[in-house]
């Protein structure tokens, strides 16, 4: 394997605390380190047991996968049929089984987590990363804050049943704050720290999110200090950062792909490219758990099937003109909730017109089969 296909990520370093000394023979398992639980070991029969070995894809690249295990970092060239299917393909953070004498992957453990999104124009789910415990959902206090986005990221980490932390990046830029506060008032039940993503010492209070053996997921949009965030956690320059446009605080892609990197003395954290889009599909609980105010409000509507508009008696009206709910979030959950209607049809169509064309093909090969056999 050429080493030129070796991403610049640094190896995974089994047993080294903070100060570079090595640990005792008795600390914690790489494995264990790496994020492997309970849930993941129940998956493996007795003859997986012995003959294959647990790796986690810590990097997904066109031609090859980067893969951390007991043996350390190695590289999987994506071929075979555990790569087919684009929507059970292997991504950053799952975990797989490598037969130890070929090291050939067998096949994908079942996930905890997963995220994935519907790129713009696609018929198919782009995924994201699996296997994740804890999100940080980045915006920053300029012009990108955007709280429904926020409220699209938060649906999105809801589904996928892992804790959530909103990080307001670039605080020391502007002292006043109460405009994010009143914004966000809310989501009263969603964590928010304001940070300096230059300053480790600003940052410390993120770092319970990324205790050993867990996975912390960074999801946010270009510019907002996701990298820059990255390296204060790690206390090292591991991902490449940019700048922003001043004139509407948008920022230049600085991470080319996603990957996990292993924090000192913690857990693993994931840097990702920022998208400009996450269209959402498949997450009608995430959806419900973000809005659940306003599911609580329907209920009390005079009529079941209300729409929410001019209807008499509608709490969720009475709710805006009383200025306890805001109008913007109401708007803001009937867009995503036709959204999500939309995509996940589309990715319902798309599955049935690719079991449609296996059949077909299977078709085809069993008749030429037959008629060759008569041939013969």
């Amino acid at each position: 394997m050429s080493k030129s296909l070796i991403s610049r990520r640094p190896a995974f370093r089994r047993g080294v605390s903070n100060g570079g000394q090595e640990k005792p023979a008795a600390a914690e398992s790489p494995l264990r380190k790496l994020g492997w639980k309970p849930f993941f070991q129940q998956q493996l029969s007795l003859d997986e047991l012995n003959d294959c070995e647990p790796v986690k894809v810590m990097a997904v690249h066109r031609s090859q996968i980067e893969v951390t295990g007991e043996a350390g970092d190695e590289a999987v060239l994506v071929h075979g049929p555990l790569f087919d299917d684009a929507s059970e393909r292997p991504t950053v953070g799952d975990w797989l089984l490598l037969e130890r004498a070929s090291r050939k992957p067998l096949r994908r453990l079942e996930r905890s987590s997963l995220f994935k999104r519907m790129a713009p124009g696609a018929r198919q789910a782009q995924l994201i990363a699996a296997n994740v415990d804890n999100v940080l959902i980045v915006s920053s206090c300029n012009h990108d804050f955007n709280l429904s986005r926020v409220e699209r990221y938060l649906a999105l980490v809801k589904e996928a049943g892992c804790r959530a932390c909103l990080v307001l990046t670039k605080a020391d830029l502007d002292q006043n704050h109460d405009p994010y506060r009143t914004a966000l008032k809310g989501h009263r039940d969603l964590p928010v720290v304001l940070v300096n993503a230059l300053d480790a010492e600003s940052v410390a209070p993120l770092r319970e999110y990324c205790r050993s053996g867990e996975t912390l997921a960074l999801l946010g949009s270009s510019g907002v200090g996701k990298s820059t965030l990255l390296n204060s956690l790690a206390g090292a320059e591991l991902a490449a950062t940019g700048g922003i446009r001043e004139d509407d605080s948008k920022g230049r892609h600085t991470t080319r792909h996603r990957a996990l990197y292993a924090i000192p003395n913690g857990g693993l954290l994931l840097d990702s490219p920022g998208m400009r889009e996450l269209g959402l599909a498949d997450v009608y609980d995430g959806l419900a758990a973000t809005f659940a105010d306003i599911s609580a409000l329907a209920a009390k509507c005079r009529f079941a099937d209300c729409a929410h508009e001019s209807e008499p008696g509608c709490a969720v009206q009475a709710a805006i003109e009383s200025d306890t709910l805001d109008e913007r979030r109401l708007r803001n959950w009937r867009k995503l909730e036709r959204e999500v209607r939309r995509n996940t049809r589309t990715l319902a169509e798309s599955r049935a017109d690719d079991k449609a064309l296996g059949q077909m093909y299977r078709s085809v090969q069993s008749h030429a089969r037959a008629r060759k056999t008569r041939e013969e």
